[in-house]
């Protein structure tokens, strides 16, 4: 090859909750890895949810998404991995020697011995609201995400959408919003029963079947009214606003991934014994894996990465061990656990 690559023995494609975890556990395998995610920083679908809480994690109390990122991120760089952001892989070449090379949409290009895709559904596009010069109110007070919910605290918002995400924020806001007013298109929200039980309880005012038809805007730079539609009859209202928080969904572009010959369903990649794909030395974990034992929770995330890195040992050394030693006895850590002021007995490893 014209250019002098490094080889890594690992090379995790997607900086996720299943890529982040698949890099620490790579380390604890003593085997060289690279991370790589498309977007400018680490956390996936994350990202989205800063500040929604999460309960399912085994082990952790209620903790946000944005505490859990930086967790994670912690974990991943425990024992220095190399990390690339923003380069999206869209080339996955089989060399004459069994390495794989994989190449950037911008030509960068990665020598490796194995590959785990935790890619998720590809590439996160959130669903933007289909009107006219909305686009020209995402830089004041038209949102797609909830970073910090202080922004909103005395404000009259207005949330669009009925799924998850759209009644979790309901619920967070309801508090702290001067007023709250939830729009949804369909009488039935999607979110769980007892958390759209409880948004309609509260002082929330929900409209539905209704979706919004126009913004409106005083000065051309904040959006200050808000007309909604009802579905049915055609009836028009007009809500005062000074936020609105636009929740319909996210679109998944798994980009040239389809075109690597991966066997695949609609969304996910179709793995056998050791979360391997059809690809020699291609593995797959988190989201983009389906197997029959799969758990679609972040807990089941970290098993598919753990499956994952091991059969990406065992295709690199057929002879290692099949799993690595749990931390507690494993010696990568005892240097570590001093670094932390915590004493190890002599006879541990």
């Amino acid at each position: 090859m014209s250019e002098r690559l490094e080889l890594y023995d690992v090379t995790i494609i997607g900086g996720g909750p299943a890529g982040m975890y698949t890099a620490f556990y790579s380390g604890m395998r003593d085997l060289k890895t690279k991370l790589i995610e498309a977007s400018d920083e680490l956390g996936g679908r994350l990202l989205i949810y800063p500040e929604k809480v999460i309960w399912d994690v085994g082990g952790l109390p209620p903790t946000l998404g944005r505490k859990l990122i930086d967790q994670l991120k912690q974990q991943a760089l425990t024992f220095d991995p190399t990390v690339v952001l923003g380069q999206q892989i869209t080339k996955l070449e089989h060399q004459p020697d069994g390495t794989i090379m994989l190449t950037s949409a911008t030509g960068e290009r990665h020598w490796t011995k194995t590959v785990v895709l935790a890619i998720g559904y590809g590439i996160l596009e959130v669903a933007k609201l289909d009107i006219e010069g909305a686009d020209r109110y995402e830089v004041s007070n038209l949102h797609y995400t909830v970073q910090e919910l202080e922004t909103f605290r005395g404000k009259r918002v207005l949330i669009s959408g009925g799924g998850d995400s759209a009644v979790d924020w309901a619920n967070a806001l309801e508090p702290i919003a001067a007023s709250l007013t939830v729009v949804h298109r369909r009488d039935q929200f999607g979110g769980h029963e007892r958390n759209v039980a409880r948004m309609k309880a509260s002082s929330c005012r929900v409209r539905t079947p209704y979706a919004i038809q126009a913004l409106h805007s005083a000065n051309g730079r904040d959006i200050d009214q808000v007309s909604i539609r009802h579905a049915e009859t055609g009836e028009t209202e007009w809500i005062d606003v000074d936020a609105v928080i636009v929740n319909h969904g996210l679109r998944y572009n798994f980009g040239p991934v389809k075109e690597w010959g991966i066997e695949m369903g609609e969304w996910t990649a179709k793995v056998g014994s050791g979360m391997s794909t059809n690809l020699p030395g291609v593995f797959a974990a988190g989201d983009f894996a389906e197997h029959d034992s799969k758990v679609r929770l972040i807990a089941g995330t970290f098993t598919d990465a753990v499956n994952a890195l091991n059969a990406a040992k065992l295709h690199i050394e057929p002879e290692a061990d099949k799993v690595a030693y749990v931390s507690s006895h494993n010696a990568k850590f005892k240097e570590k656990n001093k670094q932390l002021g915590i004493a190890v007995e002599d006879g541990e490893h």
